[in-house]
């Protein structure tokens, strides 16, 4: 099986799919590397560390001519007219929000799997793409919050006079909210958090957080770690919980997103009013429609006062790291799924049912057809 690896084209994007590790183990398996020229450069992966692990550099289109493609980001509908017919595609696609990605991935036959559809069980935590790279935007998060304050996070006690801690708000203990947690924890910072399901709340505390409780919480339900169903009353009672919070927040982090539909206003305009000058928001959901009404994707933007960060691609700003995860995620599954001879797929096995979505110029993907209704 030859594997091709491509560069990136989408906008603030610096991973890369592969690292020259993941490709040493790929080889050793006995699978064939194709990795374009210049991939992970920025990422600070260089060609000569391809090369020596056993890939082969190629012009980009003959990395596009593989028998599946590894990459990153969905392939755009220009890499899908160059890749071959009826070969494969391993991405994050995220089929379920786009009906046209769909359609031209089942009319060139491509077989194609998606990171972000990786049961969450424990056999599939090795393939986690979303968990690697959400555990990471959590502490990038903290960071960027941190930089844009004016303030320092833990107690500092001086002839000078006493600093109080800083206050960090987070909406939502997943993955990304657990380590904003931890990090902003690290950094001395006074932490609260808020979050539809109540079983995070041991979580939560483990880490030294304080858990905010919603009265109704018990009624929310969850598919795959996801808040699935939040009625309008639980979130009328969530925003008159942090109301008061919000106003005593140095920062507030939000990560709150629902499967298959646009992610819940948590912090509205009259709420930012409130805070206090010199604040900041970093809105981790801002690429699925933002926690915060004033958030404004790819921008940094200052409103009544307060600093909203609106960066969508929160992994791609520690590049080398997130690549190295995402490489053990994606080249694991791809062991799952194949050999060196080629896949080997089983259609009623969790893990292949859960990331496949398109297969012999069909829609298989249930959850994904649901959503689109095909």
């Amino acid at each position: 099986m030859k594997i091709g690896v491509v560069k990136e084209t989408r906008d603030f994007e610096k991973r890369v799919s592969l690292t020259p590790d993941s490709v040493k183990l790929l080889v050793k398996k006995g699978y064939q590397v194709i990795v374009e020229s210049g991939a992970g450069a920025q990422s600070f992966f260089s060609d000569e560390e391809f090369s020596a692990a056993g890939a082969s550099l190629v012009p980009r289109d003959e990395a596009l001519g593989a028998d599946v493609v590894l990459k990153v980001n969905a392939p755009t509908e220009e890499e899908i007219s160059r890749m071959r017919q009826g070969a494969a595609s391993i991405s994050f696609l995220y089929a379920h929000t786009n009906k046209s990605l769909v359609d031209t991935l089942k009319s060139k036959n491509i077989s194609s799997f998606s990171m972000d559809a990786v049961p969450r069980i424990s056999r599939a935590q090795k393939m986690d793409a979303l968990s690697s790279q959400a555990n990471l935007g959590g502490y990038k998060a903290v960071l960027l919050g941190a930089n844009h304050l004016t303030k320092i996070f833990p107690l500092m006690m001086t002839s000078a006079g006493t600093i109080t801690p800083g206050r960090v708000l987070i909406f939502g203990a997943g993955v990304a909210g657990l380590q904003a947690i931890a990090t902003a924890k690290r950094l001395g910072a006074v932490v609260e958090v808020s979050d539809v399901r109540p079983e995070t709340k041991e979580q939560v505390e483990s880490l030294g957080g304080r858990f905010l409780v919603v009265e109704g919480a018990e009624g929310v339900k969850t598919t795959g770690g996801y808040a699935s169903e939040v009625s309008e009353d639980f979130l009328k009672k969530q925003k008159q919980l942090i109301a008061d919070k919000i106003r005593e927040a140095d920062l507030v982090i939000t990560t709150a997103l629902v499967m298959g539909k646009k992610s819940p206003i948590l912090v509205t305009e009259e709420m930012v009013k409130t805070m206090k000058k010199g604040s900041v928001i970093v809105d981790m959901a801002v690429e699925s429609g933002g926690n915060c009404e004033l958030s404004e994707i790819h921008k940094t933007v200052v409103k009544h006062g307060v600093t909203i960060v609106g960066e969508s691609n929160l992994p791609s700003l520690l590049a080398t790291n997130a690549s190295q995860l995402y490489a053990t995620n994606i080249s694991t599954l791809l062991m799952h799924l194949s050999t060196k001879d080629g896949f080997q797929l089983d259609q009623e096995e969790e893990i292949t049912k859960g990331v496949l979505i398109t297969h012999g110029g069909a829609l298989v993907h249930e959850f994904t057809k649901k959503i689109l209704n095909q």
